[in-house]
């Protein structure tokens, strides 16, 4: 059976993003099977797993804002930043739960980040993770991010929870160890859970166990529409004229369909049998048209 869509897994910790869509894709009978940015083998948490065609939309998901629950130890640094690495120091200089939050309050907003060398970012054709690991050391441009929202709740004298809502790119472990190089203390990342991610959030999502437990009709209830990737966006249906264009890639001009919408707008594109097709509004000599940018089905049928 041809399938696809998506289905919201919660990755169990101990287990690469890798690994995780591989265990998904065979429970589930898919040829293919893609996600939307890699979760860390220390973390939980929502990953969406792409299945068949719906793959394809990988690329204009990653840019999405994330939604993170990390555990920040204070007093400990190590190479991976996070406490699976190397201990690099120590510190008992604990500070105050009054300049824990001082500090905290300058990691929000618009910020500059350094990739962390344990990243999958490639330099020079290389993963980043790959050079760390035979003890290769390069340079890394800081890159913006935006923190969003960040909330801590403190758990211990050392522990802190930080409730974060950041834009794409960010490393929330490197965060940890950015607050405590600032604070003079070190920091690590001891747990993370992505709570939403591309629109989900944990309660959408469905656990390894759960599905190698279920049925292959139940596992299939599991798995949502391609569309429901993009449901913020406007919805175009086009007349079958139209339609036949647009499968062909052609741009559809909004006056022909009595459509108005601003430059850049994203939609999704509908046929008499669904979805097929993300578009986007361009501006030519005749006037703004849709154009698709990515094909969801072979054609109509």
């Amino acid at each position: 059976m041809d399938i696809n869509g998506l289905l919201i897994l919660n990755k169990p910790a101990g287990m690469t993003s890798h690994t995780a869509v591989a265990r998904v894709r065979h429970l589930v009978g898919a040829d293919k099977a893609g996600h939307t940015g890699t979760l860390d083998p220390l973390a939980t948490g929502v990953l969406p797993v792409l299945l068949g065609r719906a793959a394809k939309a990988s690329a204009f998901l990653t840019e999405q804002d994330k939604h993170y629950i990390a555990i920040m130890r204070l007093g400990l640094s190590t190479d991976t930043q996070d406490i699976t690495g190397t201990v690099l120091s120590r510190s008992e200089n604990i500070p105050s739960s009054d300049r824990v939050l001082r500090a905290l309050s300058c990691f929000t907003g618009d910020l500059m980040q350094v990739p962390p060398m344990y990243s999958a970012l490639k330099v020079g054709g290389q993963k980043l993770v790959d050079l760390a690991r035979r003890g290769i050391t390069v340079d890394r441009q800081a890159r913006p991010i935006t923190v969003y929202d960040l909330t801590p709740t403190q758990l211990t004298d050392r522990e802190w929870a930080l409730d974060v809502r950041c834009s794409k790119g960010t490393y929330i472990r490197t965060l940890c160890a950015d607050i405590g190089q600032a604070l003079g203390c070190g920091a690590v990342m001891t747990d993370l859970c992505r709570a939403g991610a591309a629109g989900f959030t944990l309660s959408d999502a469905v656990t390894l166990d759960q599905l190698a437990g279920e049925s292959a009709e139940q596992r299939a209830a599991h798995i949502r529409p391609v569309d429901s990737l993009f449901s913020d966006l406007p919805a175009v249906t086009l007349p079958d004229f139209y339609a036949r264009l647009a499968h062909a890639g052609q741009q559809i001009y909004l006056y022909k369909i009595r459509q108005s919408f601003p430059p850049d707008t994203r939609v999704r594109l509908y046929d008499g049998t669904g979805f097929f097709a993300l578009g986007e509004v361009r501006t030519y000599d005749d006037g703004p048209a849709i154009k698709p940018i990515r094909q969801f089905s072979s054609g109509q049928s």
